[in-house]
């Protein structure tokens, strides 16, 4: 029986890239020069650190650029709150979202079976498996997920007849 997963996978190679192409640019720019401005990933976890909001704003903007150029989806990260730091500095945390949380796959789920399509859906943790009696079935299945316009990024992987 044929059959897909759709996932939620960023790839941390590339935030990695993009992290050290950004501090590279931090540290020969002109407009930084002298500041304490930084950022470090800790799992899922990058942690923005700026002199004021006026340099945080620059930080994330040369950080989703060079997600960009690495096609890294920037609706994979979940940026907070900038908070006070120790002297006088800001602070960021930003998620990386990986996996497909619940709420969001029951969503999928009642979207497709409200299409009344020939496939069935099955929640497997972090992952949706999609399967169905025909190929064109979860072809259609891809396009109706596509449609919704999702504010997480999605693949579909493991395409098994």
């Amino acid at each position: 029986m044929p059959s897909f997963d759709v996932v939620s996978r960023t790839e941390l190679p590339e935030v990695d890239n993009a992290i050290q192409g950004a501090m590279r640019e931090i540290s020969t720019r002109f407009d930084f020069k002298g500041s304490q401005c930084a950022i470090e990933r800790v799992d899922e976890v990058l942690t923005i650190r700026a002199d004021d909001d006026l340099k945080l704003k620059q930080v994330q903007e040369l950080l989703r650029g060079y997600l960009a150029k690495r096609k890294v989806d920037h609706n994979a990260f979940e940026f907070g709150e900038p908070e006070k730091a120790s002297g006088n500095s800001l602070r960021q945390t930003v998620v990386i979202k990986q996996g497909i949380e619940r709420d969001l796959a029951q969503k999928v789920v009642k979207a497709i079976k409200g299409a009344k399509m020939k496939t069935q859906v099955a929640i497997q943790g972090d992952e949706l498996r999609v399967t169905g009696k025909k190929r064109d079935d979860l072809q259609a299945a891809i396009a109706l997920i596509k449609e919704m316009k999702l504010a997480q990024p999605l693949q579909y992987v493991n395409f098994r007849d």
